[in-house]
């Protein structure tokens, strides 16, 4: 069948968003320097960085160093022109952030806030994020809009929460939460989230696996920019992936699944921050308990590796406080790797605070991009 073609208006908008995203992703560059790069004549160039900065999405920041001639305007992206809000829903917490458009936290908070089915919960919420975007002094007509990371399975083309054990929810709308906030609403996975967050504005935007490491175990493939759903948008759930057979009980019902054995909870009933600080102190009971957990978490490490060939990073309130400890976890894993590798490939997440509320944020200002 002949590709159709595309009309200028098509053609137009195309080139407007490949500039817009190499400003966004490259920071300062100059009109010759996006030339370059996109492989687009100068004058196209500078006539879409204009009506760019006539929207207000991008400005002059200064000039270059000459070069022998004139010396060529800065650009970058006029970063206050938007905002976006990241809520990370959890069974005992929500978490709120604003960012900016290039992904700067203007201001996050972690409230306690215990997970209830109905509308109620729902209400108090958005209370709590109007009070949130008050004290932010967000600019309302500014916000493109809510990410909402909710630990479950996001079915993204039934638009609907398919299933969240953890929270009892199973087939809700996304509807039935988004019409209580004054803003569009985008929902993705908790794992999903801290992956984005973790992937979108790194250097390296190839592929890895995202070890979610929380109250709950799950975890997220990312390539390219992007996340893999899988055929039923479970892609990445290996929380539930049997490491004992028939062994401890999981919340899922089943037994032996790695949430069982990797969740914070097989660790401590408190804070996440005070076991690791019993544990460099070398208090006896957190190092036994230490050394169960990262036995475990060696071997599903091991067998991701071995599956998917790509790097490891764990994330979650654990993968966020193990940066002292990540040695002992590589050495652990490299025991079990058939291919003598040095767990190199391991590494703890970026984002120590708020992963996946940024995530969420990130998600709407890439749907903005996309549409610019």
């Amino acid at each position: 069948m002949e590709k159709k073609k595309e009309t200028n208006i098509e053609v137009k908008k195309r080139n407007r968003n490949r500039v817009f995203r190499y400003i966004c992703e490259t920071g300062t560059v100059s009109n010759p320097d996006i030339s370059f790069a996109t492989q687009m004549s100068l004058p196209t160039v500078t006539q879409i960085t204009k009506e760019l900065m006539g929207q207000g999405l991008v400005e002059e920041s200064g000039e270059f160093q000459s070069t022998g001639g004139r010396r060529a305007k800065a650009l970058s992206v006029a970063a206050n022109a938007k905002q976006a809000i990241g809520l990370d829903i959890t069974k005992n917490h929500v978490s709120m952030l604003l960012s900016n458009l290039t992904g700067e936290i203007v201001n996050y908070v972690r409230i306690y806030k215990p997970y209830a089915l109905g509308d109620d919960y729902c209400r108090e919420v958005n209370e709590e994020l109007e009070h949130f975007l008050e004290e932010s002094r967000a600019v309302r007509d500014k916000i493109l809009g809510i990410g909402i990371s909710f630990p479950g399975i996001i079915d993204l083309e039934k638009e609907m929460i398919a299933d969240s054990h953890i929270l009892g929810v199973e087939a809700a709308p996304f509807d039935s939460i988004s019409r209580f906030f004054s803003y569009p609403c985008y929902f993705l996975n908790d794992a999903n989230a801290g992956a984005y967050a973790e992937g979108i504005k790194s250097e390296d935007r190839n592929r890895f696996f995202y070890l979610s490491l929380s109250n709950t175990v799950g975890g997220a493939v990312y390539r390219n920019g992007s996340l893999e759903q899988g055929i039923n948008f479970r892609c990445g759930e290996v929380g539930h992936m049997t490491i004992v057979p028939d062994g401890k009980a999981c919340y899922c019902g089943k037994y032996g699944c790695l949430d069982a054995y990797c969740s914070a909870k097989c660790l401590t009933d408190g804070r996440v921050e005070d076991f690791f600080e019993r544990l460099k102190q070398g208090e006896q009971k957190a190092v036994c308990l230490w050394e169960e957990y990262t036995s475990y978490l060696a071997i599903a490490v091991n067998n991701l590796h071995m599956v998917l060939d790509c790097d490891v990073v764990l994330g979650g309130y654990i993968g966020s406080c193990m940066g002292g400890f990540i040695q002992d976890i590589r050495e652990k894993v490299s025991g079990r790797n058939t291919f003598a590798e040095d767990g190199s490939f391991i590494r703890t997440c970026r984002h120590k605070t708020g992963a996946a509320a940024l995530g969420a944020a990130f998600d709407v200002i890439e749907r903005f991009i996309e549409q610019v």
